[in-house]
């Protein structure tokens, strides 16, 4: 029989700011049973970290309860920003840790060595924390938090920001760890694979409990209810489906493996004729529901609304790739001492194509990036951008293109209108012209209602969608964008993906990067990188073809990227 180490009754937290009080959490009630693992899920702002945080203690309740049913000592959580030492090794970070969780000394080595091996990190133990790729740094923290068995593991995004490779690792991780030793586990995630694996899923919206149960249970609520589109060849996918997701009684609609996938509702005459019309020449069959597709039905039949972007001008025929090369890299290498972070690539992005640039943590897709906008210079090799030479005049390229980092960059104490009235007079508007683009921008983005706000308490969304905004308010040929997804739920990636076909038709030119591998659908080509090289390209077909074998006839585009990286440090290895 197995017994309770957690028990939540009627929990609620609210938080005062100047003009009113936000309710985080409302009436949130959860049983957990020992050996268990409970994922929370929801858009941001949903509730998931305050829900964390008042279990680990960090929160005090503004209403019900929290009865922790272990000690204290045995409960660990892992924030979405863990604190790691950079300047200290990855033996060191370990031996901190063990010491502020109280480990027995005699316990480490052992402890140290078995957490080493599950992360694939016993070659790197004397390295930096802050020499570390993201997806190493990621691991790091997780078997820190670790390093005393738990009895109750609390994760807030633990595989934010991380390529799929790195990914599978920390899942592995938490997984073994927890049969193993029994461990329950509280964990939020924006990855609805991650919260099919575990035992009951809570999805929340504003502070609420929308739904709950096994994933299976949840999955029920859709079926019957979704179907895969497959366009003829001459029709770009991502075209289709944003026309979709404007259409009345189309709920979802994500591409995958070439074609769309897309929940739909019961329908009226009406509605029917209109989605049979934005389907026209496609073939439609039915498919099994997934947790994702219960997630976005529920979210968009409680709020009733529809997608923001205009894509009305989108023709599903448009694509790109045949017009003129607007970026060249040839046999560009990039070293930093004797570190090669990128050697010898080359490749090609026409005009109002969306490129690809994939791969694991630390594959020297970010140093591309930089050198592309001409924030690094390139040790050997060519650049062009807009058919200027990034290595001779990179300040007169920089005038062609935006850019959204990583990480948001922008300047926090300013309000959103005064990082808007900043960026524009970087790129030289002045006087009617830029009061007409901080009007569109403001307009395009929906940052109307919160344009007085200072742009560092703008929750992650609106961060992404003011980023966005501050790099296209010149209007540039060409938008480099660096997972600008990362860490987003699934709603707010399908609206990012809307503006960017919107683009695209436009005759945006738009590289990405990105670890959600689904995204990877939405480019014209792809490029997979790693150790610096390039170890695939083509368009994603051509990619996921890569993958198919005798127990993959049909390969998602995540599988082919942990097969080909797989492959090919493999062949590095031996």
């Amino acid at each position: 029989m197995t017994s309770s180490l957690l028990s939540i009754t009627n929990l609620g937290k609210s938080f005062k700011t100047q003009n009113k009080t936000i309710a985080a959490l409302s009436n949130f009630n959860l049983n957990l049973e020992e050996g268990k693992m409970v994922a929370l899920v929801g858009a941001d702002g949903s509730g998931k970290t305050t829900c964390l945080r008042l279990c680990a203690g960090l929160l005090k309740p503004s209403e019900g309860t929290v009865d922790l049913l272990v000690s204290k000592d045995s409960v660990t959580y892992m924030p979405q920003k863990f604190g790691l030492y950079e300047d200290l090794t990855v033996q060191e970070n370990l031996s901190l840790y063990a010491a502020l969780y109280g480990l027995p000394y005699e316990q480490r080595a052992q402890r140290f060595k078995r957490l080493l091996s599950l992360s694939s990190m016993e070659n790197f133990t004397g390295r930096l924390a802050g020499k570390l790729s993201g997806g190493m740094k990621q691991k790091l923290g997780l078997i820190c938090t670790l390093v005393k068995s738990p009895r109750l593991l609390l994760l807030d995004e633990p595989t934010v920001g991380v390529d799929p490779f790195s990914r599978l690792e920390l899942w592995n991780i938490v997984v073994e760890l927890t049969k193993a030793e029994n461990m329950s586990v509280i964990l939020s995630t924006s990855y609805l694979d991650e919260a099919e694996k575990c035992d009951h899923v809570i999805l929340l919206k504003e502070g609420k409990t929308i739904s709950e149960g096994s994933p299976s249970e949840l999955k029920k609520i859709t079926a019957g209810k979704t179907y895969f589109c497959l366009p003829p060849r001459d029709v770009v996918a991502r075209n289709v489906q944003s026309l979709l997701l404007k259409t009345s009684g189309v709920v979802d609609a994500l591409l995958q493996g070439g074609g769309i996938r897309m929940v739909i509702d019961s329908l009226s005459t009406k509605q029917r004729e209109n989605i049979d019309k934005a389907l026209k020449n496609c073939k439609v069959c039915p498919v099994d529901s997934s947790l994702e597709d219960t997630m976005i039905f529920l979210n968009r039949k409680l709020s009733e609304t529809s997608y923001s972007t205009d894509i009305s001008a989108v023709n599903i025929n448009t694509g790109a790739g045949e017009g003129p090369a607007v970026i060249q890299a040839s046999h560009v290498i990039k070293k930093f001492g004797s570190f090669t972070a990128v050697d010898d690539c080359s490749f090609e992005v026409r005009k109002g194509e969306v490129f690809g640039l994939l791969g694991p943590n630390g594959a020297g897709k970010t140093t591309t990036f930089r050198m592309l906008c001409g924030l690094l210079p390139p040790t050997d090799g060519e650049l062009f951008v807009s058919g200027i030479n990034v290595r001779k005049a990179s300040k007169k390229a920089r005038e062609k293109l935006g850019y959204v980092a990583q990480k948001f960059s922008l300047y926090g104490p300013l309000s959103v209108m005064g990082n808007l009235d900043f960026f524009a007079s970087c790129y030289g508007l002045s006087g009617q012209k830029k009061k007409e683009r901080i009007e569109a921008m403001l307009q395009n983005f929906s940052l109307e209602n919160v344009k007085d706000m200072v742009a560092e308490d703008l929750p992650g969304g609106y961060k992404r969608r003011l980023s966005m905004a501050c790099a296209l308010i010149h209007d540039p040929d060409i938008l480099f964008l660096d997972e600008p997804t990362s860490g987003a739920d699934p709603m707010a990636r399908r609206e990012f993906w809307m503006r960017i076909t919107q683009l695209s038709a436009k005759g945006v030119t738009v590289v990405v990067t990105t670890h959600f591998m689904e995204e990877a659908e939405y480019c014209d080509r792809i490029v997979i990188q790693d150790a610096g090289k390039t170890i695939a390209s083509g368009t994603p077909a051509e990619v996921r073809s890569l993958a198919v074998s005798s127990s993959k006839a049909n390969p998602t585009m995540e599988d082919a990227f942990i097969a080909i990286v797989s492959q090919f440090r493999g062949k590095v290895s031996s």
